[in-house]
């Protein structure tokens, strides 16, 4: 690593996608940045959103994966976060990321993916960050990751529909059960092969019933007040409706010029008694980017 500034700029993601449990993920153009540069001591400042929530010392999450993929010294690195931090919107997998870059100095994206997904525990937000687009991803049986990059249809829009509260990702896997029927098992790896063939070629045909899921959504009706409902919503031009991550954000498809169903969504939430807003966004097609400043 070079003595000047440098700069790595990683996306938000989507994971799971409704049916796509630890599987789909999609990339969202909104980004955490950070600038660093080797330094005596450590220093770190923090810009942007909920910047109370992350830490400028020692236990700094991009610093701590940065020093276990190999950083070599202290740097001084300032971070401008745009990410929603607790919303779903892989906020940890984007700081991992980061660091594996910072960290790897120079290693490829493979090398970026396989340690960011070994520490995060599953490779859907990670692989998103890495590679930009919808991803498609899995942990083969030396516990590598692979992933595929898809394009979301040209017709078909993506938003996010954001609460006024916070759910912890350990309190919404708590939920979820050991294991499943067969009956599930097969009912959510028929939807989510449907729902990325519908997303990439633009089969209308296939929504909302692609969206349908068994093994994550049922289970975490009760953490966020309307999700049951949000995943029952139809009307024209939307697409489907699902949880984003572990939650609490709502991620939503639309075709394109149908970008008032987001209000619907919306308006579920204020009958439950929370307050939200719409981030609008879009699928990026590119990955994490590190330049030199």
């Amino acid at each position: 690593m070079s003595d000047g500034w440098r700069t790595v700029r990683v996306p938000a993601s989507s994971a799971n996608l409704g049916p796509g449990f630890d599987a789909l993920g999609i990339a969202l153009g909104v980004y955490l940045e950070c600038k660093f540069r080797p330094a005596k001591a450590l220093t770190i400042r923090a810009t942007g959103c909920d910047v109370d929530s992350i830490s400028t010392g020692e236990d700094n999450l991009i610093w701590q994966t940065a020093l276990r993929c190999g950083a070599e010294g202290p740097i001084e690195l300032w971070i401008d976060n745009r990410i929603p931090i607790g919303k779903g919107l892989g906020s940890s997998a984007a700081a991992v990321v980061a660091g594996a870059v910072i960290g790897g100095r120079n290693w490829d994206r493979q090398r970026v993916l396989d340690e960011a997904a070994r520490i995060e525990g599953h490779p859907d937000n990670v692989a998103a960050c890495v590679l930009g687009g919808i991803v498609a991803s899995a942990f083969d049986s030396r516990g590598d990751a692979r992933a595929v990059r898809l394009e979301l249809h040209r017709n078909y829009g993506v938003a996010v529909v954001i609460p006024d509260f916070r759910l912890p990702t350990k309190e919404s896997r708590r939920v979820l059960p050991g294991s499943y029927s067969q009956a599930d098992a097969v009912f959510n790896i028929q939807h989510s092969t449907l729902l990325l063939a519908a997303l990439i070629t633009g089969t209308g045909a296939a929504f909302p019933d692609a969206f349908e899921d068994r093994v994550h959504q049922p289970y975490r009706f009760a953490l966020v007040p309307g999700l049951h409902q949000m995943t029952q919503l139809r009307a024209e031009g939307l697409l489907g409706c699902a949880l984003s991550g572990a939650g609490p954000s709502i991620l939503v498809f639309y075709e394109r010029g149908h970008e008032d169903v987001c209000q619907l969504v919306q308006k579920v939430f204020a009958e439950h008694g929370h307050s939200s807003e719409t981030m609008w966004t879009e699928a990026v097609g590119e990955g994490y980017s590190l330049s030199k400043d």
